[in-house]
């Protein structure tokens, strides 16, 4: 990535955190519950890491509409199509984030990628990967970043056996 892409990147960033505290000033910020406005300032964050480590994002908040349930982040690293999941924390605390992400979730977001994939004009699927995103986001630090690039796979089988 070139010193200007990652300028550019930066500008973005910035522009949207400026933005964000403008609404806040203004008293216009979206009435969300403090959990929901954490999530999506780690998935902003998140966003924005993957780009200057050169991913395409090409969705967020992905929902198929039939189907319970969003992907955070759907992005190319390279010829790979990634569908990350974010766990943002404003502490280090005993359970890491990226340990949220049970069977249960793991189930619901293979059943979206499948859905995200079937939408696709190609003929055959891409190569896939399920990574898993911690974001810590610790009021006075800098922003902490875990990316466990292909945490999980399509089977819980496959998960037990790679472990």
């Amino acid at each position: 990535m070139t010193w200007l892409e990652q300028i550019r990147i930066g500008l973005e960033e910035r522009s949207l955190a400026g933005l964000a505290w403008v609404a806040h000033q203004r008293g216009r910020e979206a009435s969300l519950p403090g959990h929901l406005v954490t999530g999506i300032e780690g998935e902003d964050a998140a966003f924005f890491y993957l780009r200057r480590k050169g991913y395409i994002v090409v969705a967020r908040r992905w929902s198929a509409g039939n189907v319970p349930g969003d992907l955070d982040l759907i992005a190319w690293d390279g010829p790979m199509l990634c569908f990350v999941e974010v766990k943002t924390r404003t502490a280090h605390d005993l359970t890491p984030a990226e340990v949220a992400v049970d069977s249960n979730k793991r189930n619901t977001l293979r059943r979206l990628a499948r859905q995200y994939i079937r939408q696709l004009p190609q003929e055959t699927a891409p190569p896939t990967r399920f990574d898993v995103m911690s974001v810590y986001l610790v009021p006075g630090k800098e922003k902490e970043f875990q990316h466990f690039e292909g945490s999980f796979g399509w089977s819980d089988r496959r998960d037990h056996e790679e472990r």
